[in-house]
């Protein structure tokens, strides 16, 4: 696998597939295929270390092992059989079928990984008399199958846990926000890392600590120890090497102004406990305060945040609402503000008009991630008038 030609799959979020492959071009791979909450690629193992590490929109990334079509139940056993599993992992470590199935050749839609698992097993004990264990939970190696129809294909997934999972986020509050989430918010944003950058309602600190490693150029996976490559049998830990050896390792700074702020003294704790283990960390400003206690920053900037969505909060939250709508008015003319929320009928008491609205799911709430363009007296008024947010994005998290 290491010198060959690979079909790499990159998973993400539903309506995250075009902003991934904006990313992946940016990275260097002109040449993508978009498809259903993931983009395809061709690339090297180099590619697939490299983009584990630095890629800030994908969930997993998975390398194609076989690709195939079925005509029943008792095909996808035989066909899986022939494969030769032993290549890829030892009897030492544990292993998991997962993966996703869309056909009416199975009744049952877990059918398909148990095939597959025990013709992964009756492979090792056919050639070493032994099998290596199941762990669903928490697998050092895991294969992806995906079942459209009769066609069946079947992948390595090269991260393991999801890549959301970065490593550098100690403390949580309740409802935290999905890290792809976060990145692919900045870039939907179109927030350049050069302009200053506010969040009033940060929370745990994701849309702060994602803004700062974007800024800096530091990869997003920069605190993860665990990649499930690492478990492969081809794992190549010079090749690793090399390419953690191309990360920055010193960073004297940002090129922009990154400031959270949050009513919680616990919550703005929380942050600054995650931002303290990066190389970065001293360089986002935080501080416990209310929306309305901030005076922008800058003449002009970007205002991004997830307020609460208030869902036992009634008429509560239509008031704060309205306030967060009045400050932006009075206080942050010449931003581009961003609000994020499952609540739709508070988006009304806000008092302006998007001129931008994505839809957006964080987690199973449905959202819409919307953009107020703050403008002086008739400007602001005129602009706001003329302005329908006809855009209309998908995001899933899924």
């Amino acid at each position: 696998m290491s010198a060959e030609k690979l079909t790499i799959t990159l998973k993400t979020i539903y309506g995250l597939e075009e902003v991934l492959a904006e990313e992946l071009a940016e990275l260097g791979f002109k040449k993508t295929k978009v498809l259903n909450r993931a983009v395809q690629i061709e690339g090297s193992l180099r590619d697939v270390y490299f983009l584990n590490l630095h890629v800030r929109c994908a969930i997993s990334v998975l390398v194609e092992i076989e690709k195939f079509r079925i005509r029943n139940e008792d095909d996808l056993y035989k066909k899986a059989s022939r494969i030769d599993w032993t290549k890829y992992f030892t009897l030492d470590k544990t292993f998991a079928v997962k993966g996703a199935v869309f056909s009416d050749l199975f009744s049952h839609s877990q059918y398909p990984f148990l095939l597959v698992k025990d013709a992964i097993v009756d492979t090792f004990r056919d050639k070493f008399d032994d099998r290596p264990n199941v762990n669903i939970k928490t697998p050092q190696v895991v294969f992806d199958v995906y079942l459209n129809k009769d066609q069946v294909t079947v992948s390595l997934n090269t991260s393991g846990a999801p890549l959301f999972q970065r490593g550098y986020r100690q403390e949580v509050g309740i409802a935290p926000l999905n890290e792809v989430v976060a990145a692919g918010l900045l870039r939907t944003s179109g927030w350049d890392m050069k302009s200053t950058l506010v969040d009033p309602f940060c929370g745990s600190g994701t849309i702060l600590i994602e803004a700062a490693l974007m800024a800096a150029g530091l990869p997003p996976q920069i605190e993860r120890n665990h990649f499930a490559f690492k478990n492969f049998e081809n794992f190549d830990s010079e090749l690793w090497d090399s390419i953690l050896a191309d990360v920055p390792k010193r960073v004297t700074g940002l090129p922009c102004r990154i400031i959270g702020s949050d009513l919680s003294a616990d919550m703005v704790t929380k942050t600054r406990r995650n931002l303290r283990g990066l190389s970065i960390g001293r360089f986002v400003e935080t501080n416990v305060n209310g929306f309305d206690e901030i005076d922008k920053p800058d003449e002009t900037g970007i205002m991004i945040s997830n307020p609460p969505y208030g869902e036992r909060m009634g008429d509560e939250i239509d008031e704060l609402y309205e306030e967060v709508g009045n400050w932006m008015k009075t206080k942050m003319s010449g931003f581009n503000c961003w609000i994020l929320s499952s609540n739709f009928e508070a988006f009304k008491h806000v008092g302006l008009r998007p001129d931008r609205k994505v839809k957006v799911y964080n987690g199973d709430l449905e959202c819409s991630f919307r953009r107020y363009s703050i403008y002086e007296g008739s400007k602001k008024g005129k602009y706001m008038n003329n302005q329908e947010g006809k855009e209309n994005t998908s995001i899933e998290n899924k």
